[in-house]
C-alpha cells in the first residue's frame, strides 16, 4: 500500500465520476477517505460501502464547497474527528455550457464558484490543518480544457479550470516551506456524467480525434491523483499532469 496507517484523505465531489474513482483508489492504497458530497448522499454512501466491501475505510461527509461556512464546518469536523489531514483532492466541479453572447452572469459565475472558489476554500482550510504537522499533499483536478481552450460554449468552464491550474502553481510556492506539495491533474475527455449527456454522434466525433481513439476512464485519472498524493511523488510540486489520450489534435 502507498499510504501508511492513519493516513486521512478528503475528496471533494467524491461521490461520482472521477471523484468516486479517486476515493476508491486512495482507500485501496490504505488511506481513510472522507467522501465529500453536496446533495448526493446516497451516491456518497454507496462509495463508502464499495470501499468497505473491499476492505478499506471511508466516511461520507456533506458540505457545499461554494459556501464558506459549510466548508469551515467540514474541516472543523476533520480536525475534531481525525486531528490531521494528509491528502486533499479538490475534484468538485460543474459545467454550464453556453455560447458567450447568450451567457448570463449567473451562468458564467456558477462554474467559477464550484470549480475555482470551491478549490480555494478547501485548499485554504486544508493548509491550516496541514501546516501544523508540516506535511501534506494537495491534488487539484482541473481539465485539459484549461490549457487548450476546450470546446465552443465553454468560456466559463475553461476560465475556471485554467484558474485552478494557475492557482495550484502559485499555491505550490506557499506550501513548499511547510513541506506540503500542491499539484494538478488535467484530464481530457473522460467517461463521466458530464460527457455522457453529449449526443452519441458528438461523442464519436471527439473520440475519433483523440490519438488513443477513445475516452478516458475515471480509474485512469484516479491512478495519477493517487500517485501525486503519495510519497512516490515526493519531489513533485507545482506540476500539471495532462491525461487526455493524446489530445483532440
Amino acid at each position: 500500500m502507498l499510504f501508511p496507517e492513519g493516513t486521512v484523505a478528503l475528496v471533494t465531489g467524491g461521490s461520482r465520476g472521477i471523484g468516486r474513482a479517486v476515493s476508491v483508489d486512495l482507500a485501496r492504497e490504505g488511506a481513510h477517505v472522507l467522501v465529500n458530497y453536496a446533495r448526493s448522499q446516497q451516491d456518497a454512501e454507496a462509495v463508502v460501502a464499495e470501499i468497505e466491501e473491499g476492505g478499506g475505510s471511508a466516511t461520507a461527509v456533506q458540505a457545499d464547497v461554494t459556501d464558506e461556512a459549510s466548508v469551515r464546518a467540514l474541516f472543523a469536523r476533520v480536525r475534531s474527528d481525525h486531528q490531521r489531514l494528509d491528502v486533499l483532492v479538490t475534484n468538485a466541479g460543474v459545467t454550464r455550457d453556453r455560447h458567450l453572447v447568450a451567457m448570463s452572469l449567473d451562468q458564467f459565475q456558477e462554474p467559477m464558484g464550484v470549480n475555482m472558489t470551491g478549490t480555494f476554500l478547501a485548499c485554504r482550510e486544508a493548509m491550516r490543518i496541514m501546516q501544523h504537522r508540516r506535511a501534506g499533499a494537495i491534488v487539484a483536478v482541473s481539465s485539459s480544457s484549461g490549457l487548450d481552450g476546450g470546446f465552443p460554449g465553454q468560456t466559463n468552464y475553461v476560465a475556471s479550470k485554467g484558474a485552478i491550474i494557475a492557482f495550484t502553481k502559485a499555491l505550490a510556492y506557499e506550501a513548499a516551506p511547510h513541506n506540503i506539495r500542491a499539484n494538478c491533474v488535467a484530464p481530457g475527455f473522460v467517461a463521466t456524467d458530464m460527457t455522457k449527456v453529449l449526443p452519441p454522434p458528438t461523442r464519436k466525433k471527439y473520440e475519433d480525434r483523440i490519438r488513443l481513439g477513445r475516452m478516458g476512464r475515471p480509474e485512469e485519472i484516479a491512478r495519477l491523483v493517487t500517485f501525486l498524493a503519495s510519497e512516490n511523488a515526493s519531489y513533485v510540486t507545482g506540476a500539471v499532469l495532462v491525461a487526455d489520450g493524446g489530445g483532440l489534435g
